[in-house]
């Protein structure tokens, strides 16, 4: 449970902490479009692709994201590796070029396509993590809520309790870690109880599961029940005009950053709309030429 990085705020005190959350959410957004928007051409995608992955290492850098977290969240990726190798490799697909075989298995015939397809869809997913452990490492659960609360402003038009909307992501925000840390020593606790959460077959597993989730569930009910009797014991009236101990300020070095991401935006844009359909396989179909295999 502790290799999930999710919710878990870094508080250091980088030039991307320092960033407003409300500019931190709409940079998220315009980069995780931008790395699933794909472009015409195959080569000019692996290329953008590249940039944009050597430009999310230099930002996890700077805002001292850790790697080791990143690695241990990708751990568990081999299994969706496997399944698209599978898809893409022995499904046919009509778009493929019949000339850019790579080699033989009998008599089918393995793409290089499809090698490119899959680590291609691997490689935005690891985009996609990077920048929400970007978001999630540098924003604490409180402002994350704000700017959230703040997007949602002209919702009050019609009448939708956005502070109550905000306040209950920030509760489930707030506590995810703790829910973590919690399943973590009752997992311990069961462990040295004699319940076995690696072996045994499928029927042990689902007890040994059971055992787990009946005292958690226990645990954020009285934990519910508790927040519950202090937010009363305060006064907490979620339809009170309410002001706020931190006011979210833009700045300019936001101004910066949200520049420098609409400078990406853009580009992903202007290749999607006036670049050319060349396959990115045409030379290494030149260098290792189709042989069959068995």
């Amino acid at each position: 449970m502790s290799k999930i990085t999710f919710g878990r705020f870094s508080p250091y005190n980088t030039i991307v902490h320092r960033l407003d959350a409300r500019n931190k959410i709409l940079m998220t957004i315009l980069l995780l479009v931008s790395i699933f928007l794909k472009v015409n051409s195959w080569s000019s995608t692996l290329i953008m692709s590249a940039f944009m992955l050597l430009f999310l290492i230099l930002f996890m850098l700077i805002s001292k994201v850790s790697f080791i977290d990143l690695f241990k969240s990708l751990k568990t990726m081999w299994l969706l590796v496997i399944f698209l190798l599978i898809i893409y490799i022995f499904i046919p697909n009509p778009n493929y070029n019949p000339e850019h075989i790579a080699f033989y298995i009998g008599r089918l015939a393995i793409n290089y396509d499809a090698f490119y397809q899959s680590g291609y869809i691997i490689l935005r997913i690891v985009m996609m993590l990077m920048v929400t452990m970007i978001l999630t490492s540098t924003t604490s659960p409180m402002d994350l809520t704000y700017g959230l609360e703040w997007y949602m402003t002209p919702l009050k038009l019609i009448r939708v309790p956005t502070h109550i909307i905000a306040m209950t992501l920030s509760i489930a925000l707030r506590f995810i870690p703790t829910l973590l840390d919690e399943t973590e020593r009752i997992m311990k606790a069961q462990s040295s109880r004699g319940v076995d959460f690696v072996h045994g077959g499928i029927g042990k597993k689902f007890t040994a599961i059971i055992s787990l989730i009946i005292p958690l569930f226990v645990s954020a009910i009285g934990r519910s029940e508790e927040l519950s009797n202090a937010m009363e014991a305060r006064g907490y009236d979620p339809y009170a005009k309410r002001s706020k101990y931190r006011k979210l300020t833009f700045s300019w070095a936001d101004l910066f950053g949200l520049l420098l991401i609409l400078c990406i935006f853009g580009a992903v844009l202007t290749l999607r709309t006036y670049d050319s359909n060349v396959m990115p396989v045409d030379f290494i179909y030149w260098i290792f030429k189709a042989k069959p295999l068995f």
